[in-house]
């Protein structure tokens, strides 16, 4: 299992991703099992399209499953 920060704002770590993914071993991080791993986003920038855990776009929300990791959380 990878474990990526939610402060990088991927795809992993973002609410509209609807990849295989767990909270992280680690604080603030997403774990994923590769990078390649692919899921589909709803209602994001992407809408409809297949994106890869690393992607990114400027319309990231955290996953609601780690907010009780994240700063402020």
């Amino acid at each position: 299992m990878l474990n990526q920060a939610i402060d990088r704002k991927r795809c992993a770590s973002c609410e509209r991703w609807q990849g295989p993914r767990q909270a992280g071993e680690l604080p603030y991080t997403v774990g994923i099992a590769s990078e390649t791993d692919t899921g589909l986003c709803i209602g994001g920038g992407w809408d409809g399209s297949e994106r890869r855990a690393r992607s990114a776009c400027g319309h990231w929300r955290i996953w609601p499953e780690l907010v009780k990791i994240a700063p402020g959380g």
